[in-house]
């Protein structure tokens, strides 16, 4: 292990140092705020009943919780944002934000929005990756029929078919454009279908480089296994394989689910078992890393350091494009500004669209704040001492 490779997480100066003092204290505010819970409840029920009535709230939402958590109203929009990344050398993930609507002509529109996304991203050597949802393309009850093994009637096989047609008309896309493209994980029941896309695309697709990431949550017992297993199926058919690694986003609901309907809880028995699974995942990455590129998807600073060790033993380079690290807008920034100023490849994941229309997602970010062991509180604290050292520091040259 070199001298540089137990990193300062602490380090607020260069966490926040694209932050002015205003906009570090609205950030202190929107932390402050989800550090209580019952905040956040009667916050989000207040507002969605707001817009029913159309009272006036979206310019308050747009200053706080908007701004802390998207880019922009549109990727256009969002450039003044990914400008202050990159002059921190952090990359950019736009990540459409938008819920499906489930109509067909909802998911066209997402489609042709993937494909413009892909257009407008070619020139910008800031955003190395494209990012989708697949339930963004196509209805998540035809996943889960399909995925169930029930038989499909004609229409459906018509539009599970445009599925397919409508994803691998992003990823050629992506692929020309000379980019990488990660599909993002979904709910346990239609998770097998997104793989067997996912794999489908790499054997299209990542045969020259690893164009087409698929995304495995290691809260997931099998998640690990899944994972090994298609690495050697990929590889051994002469691809490359890609990885993004996440713990998990959906845990409530899928233990909800599986008492509900009687099948075994898909999710680890407690949070030990899914740090090892990811260190693990990580491991493997790494041992692997000839035919495997990572994205460590993870706000977790013990998780990131366990993976710069794994580097240095493999005598791997800081910039090795095979190795990336992702965090969430608005979030972490210890970590992504941290490792970006030391040279690691990092890239925050962007979200954008229309403040009503993700309103869905920003209050995800928020009960996920609340309901992530200490996250709100971890930043909260960043926050708060970032605050009291400029304060310091300008008595000082007083």
């Amino acid at each position: 292990m070199t001298e540089n490779s137990n990193i300062n997480f602490e380090d607020t100066a260069v966490a926040f140092a694209h932050k002015s003092n205003w906009e570090l204290k609205k950030s202190h505010f929107v932390f402050s705020t989800m550090n209580h819970p019952w905040l956040v409840k009667t916050g989000t029920f207040m507002t969605s009943l707001a817009l029913k009535v159309h009272f006036p709230v979206k310019g308050l939402i747009k200053k706080t919780l908007f701004d802390q958590f998207c880019g922009g109203e549109s990727y256009a929009g969002s450039e003044p944002r990914m400008r202050k990344l990159a002059e921190r050398k952090v990359k950019t993930i736009l990540d459409y934000s938008v819920e499906g609507e489930g109509s067909e002509a909802s998911y066209d529109a997402t489609m042709e929005e993937a494909l413009r996304v892909a257009d407008y991203s070619k020139p910008h050597v800031s955003i190395p990756f494209c990012v989708i949802k697949m339930t963004g393309l196509g209805s998540v009850d035809l996943m889960a029929k399909k995925q169930a093994g029930k038989k499909l009637s004609e229409l459906e096989e018509l539009k599970y078919e445009k599925i397919l047609d409508r994803i691998d008309r992003i990823v050629e896309r992506v692929a020309e454009n000379g980019m990488h493209f990660m599909i993002d994980a979904e709910e346990s029941w239609i998770q097998d279908v997104v793989d067997e896309i996912a794999y489908s695309l790499m054997r299209k697709y990542n045969k020259e480089r690893p164009v087409v990431y698929n995304t495995y949550q290691l809260y997931r017992h099998e998640a690990l296994e899944n994972m090994k297993k298609a690495f050697h199926e990929i590889t051994g058919e002469g691809y490359h394989f890609a990885a993004k690694l996440v713990r998990g986003a959906y845990m409530e609901k899928e233990r909800d689910r599986a008492e509900d309907k009687g099948y075994k809880d898909p999710i680890q028995p407690n949070k030990e078992a899914t740090d090892r699974d990811y260190n693990a995942a990580l491991t493997f990455a790494v041992e692997h890393i000839d035919r495997f590129s990572v994205c460590a998807g993870t706000h977790n600073e013990q998780s990131c350091q366990y993976l710069i060790n794994l580097m240095d033993a493999y005598s791997m380079d800081k910039s090795d494009e095979r190795v990336y690290f992702a965090q969430l807008l608005g979030m972490s920034d210890n970590i992504s500004f941290k490792l970006a100023s030391l040279g690691y490849n990092v890239a925050k994941y962007v979200p954008y669209g229309p403040v009503d229309k993700v309103l869905p997602y920003l209050f995800r970010r928020a009960e996920e704040n609340t309901s992530i062991a200490g996250q709100s509180g971890r930043e909260f604290s960043l926050i708060k001492k970032e605050l009291k050292r400029r304060k310091e520091a300008q008595k000082a040259l007083n």
